[in-house]
């Protein structure tokens, strides 16, 4: 990650992108009508044609009427010197230790940072997915995992995968995706070299 990329990231890491589905912005816990896949796998067929989902599996965050926000979970692409991100953040790093796996999360948007989380943390802008799971979108959640005051489990990943309304029930349909239950164990300390082939032996019909 260059430090122009870096600089980009800074500044998206905090505000809530346009782009998530208007479910996603909603009160941190509120229920919402109409969920579908929402902290469920979706796991991308052997046959997924569109090369930037090529054996993805995805943590659905959101899924209803208004469309579907996920994260790709299963493709570390760097590691980072923590305290270096946090300066870059504007945070105070100075004496963290350390560094943190960087996950691709999505061909969207690819400069916002997210982090997906064991549920037992939570900051005031925390979204929960499904009361296993969480993702909090700021600075403070990478500052919170460097003093060692994060969440238990993390994935930090920056870019997402959405959806349209409608859109991802039509490829669905057309059989580019297998869905799972969420499982936070498989999610969170499986390796990632492994995490499609085990997904998908426990994958569940589709919609």
């Amino acid at each position: 990650m260059n430090s122009i990329r870096r600089m980009i990231f800074a500044l998206a890491f905090m505000v809530a992108p346009a782009a998530m589905t208007a479910a996603a912005l909603n009160e941190p816990g509120a229920p919402l009508s109409q969920d579908l896949l929402t902290g469920q796998f979706l796991i991308a067929a052997p046959e997924m044609g569109d090369p930037r989902f090529y054996h993805a599996v995805i943590l659905m965050v959101r899924h209803d009427k208004n469309g579907a926000f996920g994260l790709i979970v299963n493709r570390p692409v760097a590691r980072e010197d923590m305290s270096q991100l946090l300066a870059d953040l504007g945070q105070k790093g100075e004496d963290v230790k350390g560094s943190i796996e960087v996950y691709a999360g999505g061909p969207v948007e690819p400069e916002l940072g997210f982090v997906l989380h064991s549920a037992e943390y939570s900051r005031p802008e925390t979204l929960a997915v499904d009361g296993q799971v969480a993702m909090t979108a700021s600075p403070g959640v990478l500052r919170d995992i460097a003093g060692k005051r994060g969440p238990e489990k993390f994935i930090f990943a920056l870019g997402y995968a959405g959806w349209g309304p409608g859109q991802l029930e039509h490829e669905i349909e057309l059989n580019a995706w297998f869905t799972a239950p969420d499982d936070p164990k498989l999610l969170f300390d499986d390796d990632p070299a492994k995490l499609w082939q085990d997904a998908v032996a426990r994958r569940s019909r589709a919609l």
